[in-house]
C-alpha cells in the first residue's frame, strides 16, 4: 500500500516559500519599527501605535487581510521548517511529527481567522 502524501507537497512548498519570503522581507522591519524605533521615538511619535490607531487598522478589511497573511504565512513557514529540521535532531519525520507540525499551523490559522472575524 502506497503512503499518501498529505498535505500535498506543492501546497506546503508554496506556503513555505511565501512565508519565508514574507518573513525575510517584513520580519526585521517589523521588529525594528515596533520594537526599537517607535518606543525610542526615532521614527514616529510613541502614541502612533496606540490602541486606538491599531483598532482603526483592525476594523478595516485590508488591515485584517494583511495581518492574516503575515500571521498565517509565518506559521506555515515555521511548521515546514521545523518538520524538515526534525531529522537533524534525531526525530524521525513520520506521521505524528507531520501532524504535530502542520496541525499546529492549521490550528493557529483557524484561531487567527476566528480572532480577526470576531473583531467588531
Amino acid at each position: 500500500m502506497k503512503s499518501r502524501n498529505f498535505p500535498p507537497s506543492p501546497i506546503l512548498w508554496a506556503l513555505f516559500g511565501a512565508g519565508g519570503m514574507l518573513s525575510a522581507l517584513t520580519g526585521p522591519v517589523l521588529v525594528f519599527i515596533v520594537g526599537i524605533a517607535v518606543p525610542l521615538g526615532f521614527l514616529l511619535p510613541a502614541d502612533t501605535l496606540s490602541f486606538v490607531h491599531l483598532q482603526i487598522v483592525l476594523h478595516s478589511l485590508i488591515g485584517k487581510l494583511i495581518l492574516l497573511a503575515i500571521i498565517v504565512l509565518y506559521l506555515w513557514h515555521a511548521a515546514h521548517r521545523i518538520f524538515k529540521s526534525l531529522h537533524d535532531v534525531g526525530i524521525p519525520p513520520g506521521t505524528v511529527a507531520k501532524l504535530a507540525c502542520y496541525g499546529s499551523a492549521l490550528v493557529g490559522t483557524l484561531i487567527t481567522i476566528y480572532c480577526l472575524t470576531t473583531i467588531r
